[in-house]
């Protein structure tokens, strides 16, 4: 079974490669982080790299916003838009599970956006090393690489959405609406609505039942998660404040962040097995 799915897994990491998936994204995260570590102080009069903290509040904007679109673009035609273009018929005559083929692609997008994210953030962090005087390297080390883990895991959480999205769409158009509109809701409209709610009721709902409520967004786990380890900071903000507390442990946020892969790939396949082809 592991041999389908790596064979599989490999097949798509090719077919990305060929396509010039990887470096693409690769240097727009490598050229907006590059740019966003030298002039996120610009608003101030500073320009260079200031501070760790800002850094990684301003690296967590960026990745929030790119990193969802970016996976949910390359993994929304998976099943559908192999369906479409006939070779999924194919695909399903090989001794292979559908559950297998499923997790063979997702193998293959996973590792694509692990090495495009790596490559693309890491450059700005070793520049970051290499010409930054402010910052121990160790503390640089430990902190970067959470943000890069993170990111590579809130890639992880949108490609299985796409998959989601590709098993339940009967054509490729509306597979790709679908995916902006999770987007669009997860990065922009979520936190608007719990933001009206907070006003609407007077922030009658509570810090706890807010903080649970941001456990409904991966974009939130992903921005809690970061922040919440830079403390007493001048970026401290609502967010990281109610990470801080007892109510949300990092094991929760965590188990949110994996539970945010595994359960829409669950899903994915079980829609898969239904689907018929």
């Amino acid at each position: 079974m592991m041999n389908k799915i790596l064979v599989v897994a490999a097949k798509e990491f090719k077919d990305g490669l060929r396509n010039r998936w990887v470096a693409g994204i690769t240097v727009v995260l490598a050229l907006f982080a590059i740019a966003i570590s030298y002039f996120g102080a610009a608003a101030s009069g500073m320009v260079g790299f200031t501070s760790l903290s800002t850094t990684i509040v301003s690296l967590s904007s960026l990745a929030i916003f790119l990193i969802p679109l970016i996976a949910l673009i390359l993994a929304y035609d998976t099943i559908v838009g192999e369906e479409e273009q006939g070779t999924l018929i194919l695909l399903l005559t090989y001794p292979l599970k559908r559950s297998e083929l499923l997790a063979g692609k997702f193998v293959g997008h996973a590792a694509m956006m692990a090495l495009a994210t790596l490559l693309g953030f890491g450059l700005s962090g070793l520049l970051i090393a290499i010409f930054s005087e402010q910052v121990e390297l160790q503390e640089l080390f430990v902190a970067y690489s959470l943000f890069i883990f993170t990111s590579i895991l809130l890639g992880w959480v949108f490609i299985a959405l796409a998959y989601l999205v590709s098993v339940m769409s009967s054509e490729k158009s509306r597979a790709s609406g679908m995916a902006l509109f999770i987007w669009f809701a997860l990065v922009f409209v979520f936190d608007l609505l719990l933001l009206g709610l907070l006003v609407a009721t007077g922030g009658a709902i509570g810090d706890d039942l807010f903080g649970w409520l941001l456990l409904l967004n991966p974009t939130d786990i992903f921005r809690l998660i970061n922040l919440g380890s830079f403390e007493a900071t001048q970026v401290q903000s609502s967010l990281a404040s109610i990470a801080n507390r007892q109510m949300i442990q990092p094991a929760v946020l965590w188990s949110g962040l994996l539970g945010w892969i595994v359960v829409p790939c669950l899903l994915a396949v079980w829609r898969f097995n239904k689907r018929v082809i």
